[in-house]
């Protein structure tokens, strides 16, 4: 539907984002790209180019996607659920539910040894895995730091796409072995909260994390296409994932769809880092983020739990180590990273430095994704690619995405 002066898109905006997006496809450095821009009761979509680097069926509007970490907005709303019917409260700890999480060691250094640790000064809370600050994370500029070294050679995260190994309950107990980087409640850190958060769920419900999700938040708002693995009935949507040459930019297929790590379930649903889903499910939840907790007639989070989801929860100090780690990472240079804030599961944009306003909120993946909501202008914005951000491309695409999407705002 293309915008016609009401206060949606402008034509001529439309036909800008198009162009765009077509010339980063034509460039041959990213095979093919889904796009879609929501303004109230308008939507625009775009696929262009093709599923694989060398041809073959095009982009549809109906590919899957590997989110990567765009899942964290959306995998963060179980919890909520359970804040809502206090089953979980923001201060609890979380030794009850966690117990390998209970009587944690501290380092003294965050980049020294294993064994220079004191007692961490009070337990986790639900509020410090809700904020990515209960003193656990992973700091991909760091490698060679004795704690990014044992996430890695405990076998607690997988060193392709960050995405644990093992099972919850054996997750956990590795997990358990290693002490925190940072007091609780200290310093923001990146993505391991975010999976503890699923096994959380898991264990205060006594159901399976996804079963968990099907149930409150993808089964009423209608994201049939969205899960951890991609059917074999569905796989023919879902586009091989490329992680280029940093060097050459050449195409190497980081994984496969049939027979990838997407065509079976996994040992461990990845509130990170592991969903897939389409253009269509993510504006269903995005939009019911706009409308304050509403899909449709039906509720599906409370309204303070969306503010609080939606605006910045950290300090001034966290809010300045966040900042540190955006300018760190390469993709997010590029694309949307230095927003300021960080609420619940996702980035808030506290100051204005480009075309989005203050009040934008969401997250960007390493899989070449972007999903974002905007209440002042009602907007939610989504670009998919499968084109990994070990090269600037897909970020450069995200970035300009975003840029030509605001001009064709219609006020």
């Amino acid at each position: 539907m293309m915008g016609n002066g009401t206060g949606g898109f402008t034509a001529a905006g439309l036909r800008r984002l198009r162009e765009v997006l077509e010339r980063h496809v034509e460039s041959g450095r990213i095979p093919g790209l889904v796009a879609l821009v929501g303004r109230g009761e308008e939507t625009h979509v775009e696929a262009v180019g093709t599923m694989c680097h060398d041809g073959g069926a095009p982009m549809r509007r109906d590919t899957i996607f590997r989110m990567a970490s765009t899942t964290k907005p959306v995998a963060v709303a179980a919890t909520m659920v359970l804040l809502d019917e206090c089953r979980l409260r923001l201060d609890d700890p979380v030794d009850r539910w966690l117990p390998e999480l209970a009587g944690r060691r501290v380092l003294v250094r965050p980049g020294g040894p294993l064994g220079d640790t004191v007692p961490a000064r009070r337990p986790v809370t639900v509020r410090d895995l809700l904020t990515s600050t209960c003193g656990l994370g992973l700091d991909m500029t760091a490698k060679d730091s004795p704690m990014m070294r044992e996430f890695f050679e405990r076998g607690i995260y997988g060193t392709q796409w960050l995405l644990p190994a093992p099972g919850p309950d054996e997750w956990m107990r590795r997990l358990g072995t290693l002490p925190l980087l940072h007091q609780p409640g200290e310093r923001w850190l990146y993505h391991v909260s975010d999976d503890v958060l699923g096994v959380l769920v898991a264990r205060v419900t006594g159901r399976p994390f996804e079963a968990f999700l099907h149930e409150r938040i993808f089964g009423p708002l209608g994201m049939k296409d969205t899960g951890f693995h991609v059917p074999a009935g569905k796989i023919d949507r879902l586009p091989p994932l490329y992680a280029p040459d940093p060097r050459t930019g050449e195409f190497h297929v980081a994984d496969e769809a049939a027979g990838g790590h997407y065509s079976r379930p996994p040992a461990f649903p990845s509130g990170g880092g592991g969903l897939d889903s389409t253009v269509d499910d993510y504006h269903a939840y995005f939009r019911m983020l706009l409308g304050h907790g509403m899909h449709g007639t039906r509720r599906i989070l409370s309204r303070p739990a969306v503010e609080l989801m939606t605006t910045n929860r950290l300090t001034p100090g966290q809010l300045a180590a966040r900042e540190d780690w955006a300018r760190s990472v390469v993709h997010l240079s590029h694309g949307q990273g230095q927003h300021g804030g960080w609420g619940f599961g996702m980035a808030v944009r506290t100051y204005r430095g480009d075309y989005a306003p203050v009040g934008q909120f969401g997250w960007d993946g390493g899989a070449g994704t972007t999903v974002y909501a905007d209440p002042h202008h009602r907007i939610v914005g989504i670009l998919l690619t499968q084109t990994g951000m070990s090269t600037p491309d897909s970020a450069r695409a995200l970035h300009d995405f975003w840029t030509t999407l605001y001009q064709a705002v219609d006020d």
